[in-house]
């Protein structure tokens, strides 16, 4: 992997360059980072930048359309512009995404009532982001027709939308966080290094070493062939996808925010600790923040939360977290996985709701509360995360088959296995400060030191890591 590492790292010392040289010139620092940010699109696939590019010419010019309109108290044509603009999003986003899924089910459906007839599917490479700079793009529109914020010039917007250390898998910013940053850009002499230098090793050591050792070690064996491992095998299976999922995805952001920091920029949290949460509803405050806050503010609120009562706030939670699922993947097996979580966020409201409302009281030692709540949590997180990595339904279920069956297997469980997870696991409990403490130790040795420190982690990223680069997994969303 170290050409690839190499050459991204190359790719982003000159950004920093470009950024540090051009920092007393707006104008000009805008059209380098455009240009970057093309250029890093393109590099993956250039036929896409223009399916980038045309999202940002469309957004911008509705976004600008129904401020106008606003501006003139014309509100029902603003809200056509929103809506217009929502519409041509999710088209692209439908056809790409799940055009072909909604032509097999109805051919299905039609082969069921006697019609005859074969799909006509469309050969498509999904683009690589489409999900996140869409659902940004959709929020920035939104966002003006709420009149929460002001159109954008367009070269920001065109910016904000390709910006290269978020572009193709999150962190999902919105304009109210990124257009300020934009228009008062901080002086990139004086940047949070040793934040920004720990959460991209930080990022890159989770992805790396591991994702990448428990994907190999244990997850893909056990997912392609659950038949040929013992029911503790797919047990410490499932637990290992649990964590490589995580170190996956959270590594990506750790490196994204890291590297917007290094160019002056704050990107939002999009995990904090998740495995450590006591209910779904917490773990959902926790896994992938700027996901569920855009599913909160643009899904659930919209369909009156909850507001309508107790029926239709069950209603809601479904519909969002199904969504959320298809949102992920175009398969039954996300809806699934949107359906056991909007399930248990309904089952644990409901049992609120019972408890207040008849004064039932749980008498439990606290400690012994929220071990219970935990291990009750993660294994709910465990069994939804089955059907997300299974290749089809009928895959996850003889998985979750062979958890009973404790006989044969093929050795893949190792100490040094189970010492991963359990070390992974044990990390999320880790307290906030003691992480703030050694960043600050760290800030005050120096920039000089802060790099040879990062370097000197980074070799061994590269000594540890497999050879060659793993696609991140979230890359397919």
């Amino acid at each position: 992997m170290l050409f690839p590492t190499f050459a991204f790292g190359l790719f982003f010392v000159v950004v920093f360059i470009v950024n540090w040289i051009t920092r007393a010139q707006p104008l000009v620092w805008r059209w380098c980072m455009l240009a970057a940010s093309f250029y890093f699109y393109a590099y993956w696939n250039w036929r896409f930048v223009f399916l980038l590019g045309g999202a940002i010419v469309v957004n911008w010019f509705a976004g600008d359309m129904a401020a106008a309109a606003i501006r003139r108290d014309e509100f029902t044509l603003a809200r056509w512009w929103v809506r217009a603009a929502v519409i041509a999003d999710l088209g692209v986003l439908g056809v790409f995404k799940y055009y072909n899924f909604f032509a097999v089910e109805a051919t299905n459906l039609l082969n069921d009532i006697g019609v005859d007839a074969s799909p006509r599917l469309l050969e498509v490479v999904l683009p690589v982001g489409i999900s996140f700079f869409t659902f940004q793009a959709m929020s920035y529109v939104i966002d003006i027709g709420r009149r929460q914020i002001e159109p954008m010039p367009p070269l920001d917007f065109a910016v904000y939308l390709s910006f290269f250390p978020q572009l193709v898998a999150g962190p999902i910013v919105r304009a109210s966080e990124m257009a300020p940053q934009l228009a008062d850009r901080p002086d990139p002499r004086y940047v949070q290094s040793a934040e920004a230098f720990r959460l991209i090793f930080a990022g890159l050591f989770k992805k790396v070493v591991i994702s990448s050792y428990l994907a190999s070690e244990i997850v893909d064996d056990v997912f392609a062939d659950p038949a040929g491992h013992s029911g503790f095998e797919v047990l410490v299976g499932v637990y290992a996808y649990a964590i490589q999922i995580y170190a996956d995805f959270s590594g990506y952001t750790d490196i994204a925010i890291g590297v917007a920091l290094l160019l002056g920029f704050r990107f939002p949290q999009n995990f904090d600790a998740p495995y450590r949460a006591l209910s779904i509803q917490d773990f959902w405050r926790r896994w992938h923040i700027t996901l569920s806050s855009w599913l909160r503010d643009y899904l659930y609120i919209p369909l009156g939360g909850n507001r309508k009562g107790r029926l239709f706030t069950y209603r809601n939670l479904m519909i969002t977290m199904i969504l959320g699922g298809l949102w992920h993947g175009n398969t039954w097996n996300f809806v699934i996985w949107g359906a056991i979580h909007g399930g248990f966020l309904a089952i644990e409201r409901g049992v609120r709701e019972y408890a207040t409302a008849r004064g039932v009281s749980f008498e439990l030692p606290a400690a012994l509360r929220n071990v219970l709540q935990w291990l009750v949590t993660f294994h709910v997180v465990c069994l939804a995360w089955v059907f997300f990595r299974a290749e089809s339904f009928s895959t996850a279920l003889d998985l979750l088959g062979r958890l009973g069956d404790f006989t044969g297997g093929s050795g893949v469980v190792t100490p040094l296995l189970l010492l991963t997870i359990l070390a992974s696991i044990a990390s999320q409990f880790v307290p906030a400060d003691w992480v703030r403490s050694a960043e600050d130790r760290f800030v005050r040795v120096g920039w000089a030191i802060q790099g040879v420190a990062l370097g000197i982690g980074l070799v061994i990223v590269d000594v540890l890591g497999p050879d060659g680069v793993a696609p991140f997994i979230y890359f397919q969303f």
